[in-house]
């Protein structure tokens, strides 16, 4: 009768070791489900900042002129100028055109390259236009690597 009664408290045992692992399983299951849920809950949230909007400017500021400067691209106010505007900066900055100063053959080649190369359309009439405009305003200027410095105290080097 002894080992009855041990057995019947084995058995217990067990029963009761089972019923807490499946007891665990279902807390795992419940944990796992709301993570899945909601995955967000341990991350801290970061406190919550303004959107920053940039204004559209207006079809009046679009092409506007200020001290001679097209203040969308930077390039000089001259006869030619938006057709410069509408042929060159669809495809590259102004910055480009304002930085490579040329002479009228190097500018008619450099068309020439991007029409054979880079799949700019025929520019038609507008190109002699866009040359002009070129030369007038951007030409070669005549300088070494830099430019000479200037206004600088210069000192004596003491050994």
């Amino acid at each position: 009768m002894q080992e009855h009664s041990k057995f019947k408290q084995q058995v217990k045992a067990i029963y009761r070791l089972m019923a807490g692992l499946f007891g665990l399983f279902i807390v795992a299951a419940i944990g796992i489900l709301f993570l899945l849920s909601n995955p967000d809950w341990t991350r801290k949230k970061a406190p919550e900042t303004e959107q920053e909007y940039v204004a559209i400017p207006e079809e009046d500021d679009f092409d506007k002129i200020e001290n001679g400067v097209h203040v969308r691209t930077g390039l000089i106010e001259a006869d030619g100028l938006m057709t410069v505007v509408n042929n060159c900066t669809n495809c590259h900055s102004a910055k480009l055109v304002t930085q490579n100063r040329m002479n009228e053959e190097r500018w008619i080649a450099t068309i020439r390259w991007m029409q054979e190369t880079q799949n700019l359309w025929d520019l038609g009439g507008n190109e002699e236009i866009i040359v002009n405009y070129l030369v007038t305003n951007y030409p070669p200027k005549n300088k070494g690597r830099r430019e000479i410095l200037s206004d600088i105290e210069w000192y004596d080097l003491k050994d």
